[in-house]
């Protein structure tokens, strides 16, 4: 069965998933190395994945992988736009109280 995502939304997919992969990681230059290799020449998905992600997840303990995204060529454009995400409120039912 073929997937019905798009080919641009399945590569950014296998993007994030590196970077969760591999998000508390101390030494992202293997990482960097991985996700160029995905990528496969596609640098505008590598950028905007990189940059959201970066922008979504930087903290204290992401800190190393967000600031190698971030250096990534275009990915800085995206910071902004996963600081954003980050700060839309949660969804979903409402859990009663007791």
């Amino acid at each position: 069965m073929r997937s019905p995502l798009d080919p641009d939304a399945m590569l950014d997919v296998t993007l994030s998933a590196i970077c969760a992969r591999n998000q508390y990681t101390r030494d992202p230059a293997p990482v960097i190395a991985e996700l160029t290799a995905a990528a496969g020449g596609r640098d505008d998905v590598l950028a905007r994945a990189a940059g959201i992600w970066a922008g979504y997840f930087d903290g204290a303990e992401t800190r190393a992988l967000a600031a190698a995204l971030r250096a990534l060529p275009g990915a800085e454009r995206w910071v902004t736009e996963g600081r954003r995400r980050r700060g839309i409120p949660r969804h979903g039912a409402p859990i009663p109280r007791p």
